[in-house]
């Protein structure tokens, strides 16, 4: 399934996952609506991403804050191994997880990658934070299971229990992370040292589609000059079609 999304700039074809059906399916529904036509390209940041889909910016005075619209829904996330941020893909906005820990996908908004091409030096960096992020989230999982076996010690001031409990649970966090595959993939680490990206994003988001035709455009985009909130000083329409 391919889109087509008319900007001011000219024009992006994007083919959508058929691995994230959910997503897939959900913005198509949302084209065909008519939803997005006369929405802007509300936050754009050069070298990272450009960020559309708010249903509030339909005809927004200059300086409104923008960002927080969209439908009565969320979407699950179906963010899929293989499936990387790579320059050109198409990827749903979220909530941050302190809000949103089970990182469901906004209704409407996304946001298109451009990034920047990484070296050696560099893709270890994020392999290694990768890896952090990777145990933290298991960490996470594991203490909410035990939950109720940490309240109790907390009210009963047992602090060696805790510790206890803590150095288990990261041991087993750490064992899980390296039987899953911690850190970057060679595959990784070959588009971003070649094609380019946004890395750190990897297993955060839910990336749907990636850019066929029109990266040119979505470069110019990444480099319109911006305001507050890193809005466009000047507005970027878009009109969504659906094209097969």
């Amino acid at each position: 399934m391919k889109v087509r999304i008319q900007t001011t700039f000219g024009d992006i074809t994007v083919r959508l996952y058929d691995e994230t059906p959910l997503h897939r399916d959900n913005f198509v529904k949302l084209a065909k609506e008519g939803y997005y036509d006369g929405t802007l390209f509300h936050r754009v940041i050069k070298d990272f991403m450009i960020q559309g889909g708010d249903p509030d910016s339909k005809g927004a005075p200059a300086g409104k804050m923008l960002g927080v619209g969209g439908p009565d829904y969320t979407i699950e996330a179906e963010i899929k191994s293989g499936l990387y941020h790579k320059r050109g893909a198409l990827a749903a906005a979220r909530q941050g997880d302190e809000v949103n820990p089970e990182r469901r996908s906004s209704g409407s908004q996304f946001y298109i990658v451009w990034g920047q091409v990484y070296n050696e030096g560099q893709l270890r960096q994020f392999s290694k934070q990768m890896e952090m992020q990777q145990m933290q989230t298991v960490f996470n999982a594991l203490a909410k299971e035990h939950h109720d076996e940490i309240m109790q010690m907390r009210r009963e001031r047992n602090r060696a229990g805790l510790q206890e409990l803590q150095e288990k649970l990261a041991a087993e966090a750490e064992a899980q992370v390296k039987v899953q595959g911690a850190g970057m993939t060679d595959e990784q680490r070959a588009i971003y040292s070649t094609v380019g990206g946004t890395p750190h994003l990897d297993g955060q988001y839910t990336v749907f589609g990636e850019v066929e035709e029109g990266m040119d455009v979505v470069e110019m985009i990444q480099q319109a000059a911006t305001a507050r909130g890193d809005r466009p000083v000047d507005d970027i329409e878009m009109r969504v079609m659906v094209m097969e």
